[in-house]
């Protein structure tokens, strides 16, 4: 979506001005999520992207993750700035990486291939040592000390619970309980690896985005999370069980590593969690069912995989 000029937020323009050396001359989009993501030419030409959301911490460590593996050749945008506060907003600027194409489909094959993206990615960031990014994003926060099925979040949980179905719930408790009681060791990596996140050129990767979703988990669990999240190219989904199996055993074959019981047990944990939690967020506001219902169709299967 784009807006005029003169819509912009006041501190935009001055603060490209500090740190990009030239005020906006036209905008290419705008687009809010957790983030509020502005596409930006600047005076001169020169095309960038800012991002401003909420300071709880985590930007900094995202953000030096991705210009790590920006310096590395890895196919994502390069961090043009650090992290730089503004009022309560953590505030930084990238390149502009337009182009390539979003893949659909939730087939084995298509797991395979997004198994072998997700596998490069989590052992290029074996190699960051960053400062957690935490809190982990709400969709993978199974851990939240103090919470009980879901972490705190204020618009949500301010919405009537009533309507969220006894499954979703059911299936978010065993899944969290499995999940806590694991012990494994935390990595950085990617926590929203979904395909509109992902952009081809045919065969080849062009670009991952959404680096403000780093999160601090087990191997194993974030690995799990994306094998059931690949396919959303939208409102999100829940990749069928086989499909997930797929994407699980490529994950292990291109990272040359075999997961222990244990460790597949917290794989398909965190795949049910995280579709979980997704399914009430879409209960709550009235959004498509389609989550709710494979996690209904699958949730038995899953959770018996899980041990759970």
């Amino acid at each position: 979506m784009s807006v005029p000029l003169d819509e912009l937020p006041n501190w935009l323009p001055a603060w490209c001005l500090d740190h990009l050396g030239g005020e906006p001359a036209d905008v290419l989009f705008r687009s809010q999520q957790v983030s509020l993501v502005f596409g930006l030419r600047l005076a001169g030409g020169r095309d960038v992207v800012v991002k401003a959301r909420a300071d709880d911490g985590r930007a900094a460590s995202c953000v030096a993750a991705q210009a790590r593996l920006a310096e590395r050749g890895f196919p994502c945008a390069r961090p043009l700035t650090p992290v730089v506060g503004v009022g309560a907003l953590a505030v930084h600027a990238e390149e502009f990486r337009p182009g390539g194409e979003v893949l659909h489909g939730d087939s084995p094959d298509m797991a395979v291939r997004c198994a072998e993206v997700f596998a490069r990615l989590m052992a290029e960031l074996a190699g960051v040592i960053v400062t957690p990014p935490l809190p982990n994003p709400p969709w993978v926060r199974w851990d939240e000390i103090g919470s009980e099925t879901w972490p705190a979040i204020d618009f949500l949980d301010g919405l009537d619970q009533s309507v969220l179905p006894e499954h979703i719930v059911e299936a978010a408790e065993r899944a969290r309980e499995r999940l806590l009681s694991a012990g494994l060791p935390c990595v950085l990596g990617h926590a929203d690896f979904e395909a509109q996140n992902l952009r081809w050129q045919g065969r080849r990767l062009w670009a991952v985005h959404d680096w403000d979703s780093l999160a601090w988990q087990p191997e194993a669990a974030l690995v799990g999370a994306a094998s059931g999240s690949f396919a959303s190219a939208g409102p999100p989904t829940l990749a069928p069980i086989e499909s997930s199996e797929a994407f699980l055993v490529a994950y292990q074959d291109f990272r040359e590593r075999v997961f222990t019981p244990v460790e597949m047990e917290i794989a398909w944990a965190a795949g049910v969690w995280m579709a979980a939690y997704n399914a009430r967020e879409m209960a709550l506001c009235g959004g498509p069912p389609a989550g709710g219902d494979a996690l209904r169709a699958q949730a038995a299967e899953r959770l018996r995989r899980a041990n759970a």
